[in-house]
């Protein structure tokens, strides 16, 4: 598993691949809505939840997949980027993680993540 507490800041950019790995951990009806890479792991954002992708060793063929169902969710905050600063944040409050922070580079489909987040914690 992730270590979010020494790991908190997540600089994610829109990668596709990531959410080709998950594919086979989705249940019936969930869908992907976003995929997103850090420098070697990544994050993908679905209908039901939040999926982390730990990839380690050497050659990177190792990976750990962390589910945080949006059930868990107990706060969230959203910053949409602006004209000079063009990055945005989420933070998200887990009832038993804690805080865990993604900031994305460029294009990000924040508030359509913000959305389905409401949708299940509201």
């Amino acid at each position: 598993m992730i270590d979010f507490n020494n790991k908190e800041v997540f600089k994610l950019k829109q990668n596709e691949e990531y959410g080709e790995m998950v594919t086979e951990l989705l249940i019936d009806g969930e869908e992907i809505i976003d995929a997103y890479k850090s420098m070697r792991d990544g994050v993908v954002f679905t209908s039901k939840r939040i999926i982390a992708v730990n990839v380690q060793g050497i050659t990177g063929s190792k990976k750990d997949f962390t589910s945080l169902p949006y059930k868990n969710i107990v706060a969230y905050s959203v910053e949409t980027s602006g004209t000079f600063d063009l990055d945005s944040e989420l933070e998200i409050y887990f009832s038993a993680l804690g805080k865990v922070k993604f900031e994305f580079n460029g294009q990000a489909s924040i508030l359509a993540i913000s959305k389905v987040i409401s949708e299940h914690t509201l």
